[in-house]
């Protein structure tokens, strides 16, 4: 029995509604101690903030490094650590309420990494996106079924992988106690789908 497997590819878009961001406490010190006591104390800040804002189940710690810090001419300058975090906000406008309180507590220790914003329900633009899918399939599938002198009988099988891309911007953080409130702006993301289907050829 002949068959033809064809990958049709959909997208849809969706609106984001909540934002990922990624920053930390950078603190140089004479020695080591003194360089992770710092950053420790700014990442307790940033904790501290964050959950005035979101659950305390959407700050997690993604990495503690610490490293011999060096002058502008390359003498040691004792030990820069650096405590990164990502802060998982369920609403844009309280996202950039936040960054603006960090930027304006945690001060110069403050680092911003980026701030992705993300869809948390992308279900029905998940499913537009695999009907459209298997819809370009379908036409691919006939347009080869026809060049080939066949027609398409009964689908064998469905094979389906998708990816989520992110909007994303960085962002950079100003020091000082000035207050700050960014401004998050959603846009729009595509949801996309990819589906590889098989047919029978008659």
């Amino acid at each position: 029995m002949r068959t033809l497997s064809v990958t049709g590819l959909g997208s849809a878009a969706a609106v984001p509604d909540a934002a990922v961001l990624r920053v930390a406490a950078v603190h140089r010190g004479a020695n080591l101690v003194d360089a992770l006591a710092g950053a420790d104390s700014g990442a307790r800040v940033i904790g501290e903030v964050a959950r005035r804002h979101t659950a305390p189940a959407d700050i997690a710690t993604r990495s503690l490094d610490v490293w011999p810090a060096h002058d502008n001419k390359g003498n040691p300058a004792g030990f820069e650590a650096r405590h990164s975090l990502t802060i998982r906000c369920l609403d844009l406008a309280v996202a950039g309420l936040l960054l603006g309180e960090l930027a304006g507590e945690v001060g110069n220790r403050l680092a911003v990494d980026g701030v992705g914003t993300v869809v948390t329900d992308p279900s029905d633009a998940q499913a537009e996106a695999r009907e459209l899918a298997f819809l370009d399939a379908r036409s691919r599938a006939e347009h080869l079924a026809t060049l080939a002198g066949a027609t398409l009988g009964e689908v064998e099988s469905v094979v389906e992988g998708s990816g989520t891309p992110f909007a994303r911007f960085a962002a950079q953080a100003a020091g000082g106690a000035a207050k700050l409130d960014a401004a998050l702006e959603p846009g729009q993301t595509e949801i996309s789908a990819t589906l590889t289907v098989t047919w029978q050829l008659a």
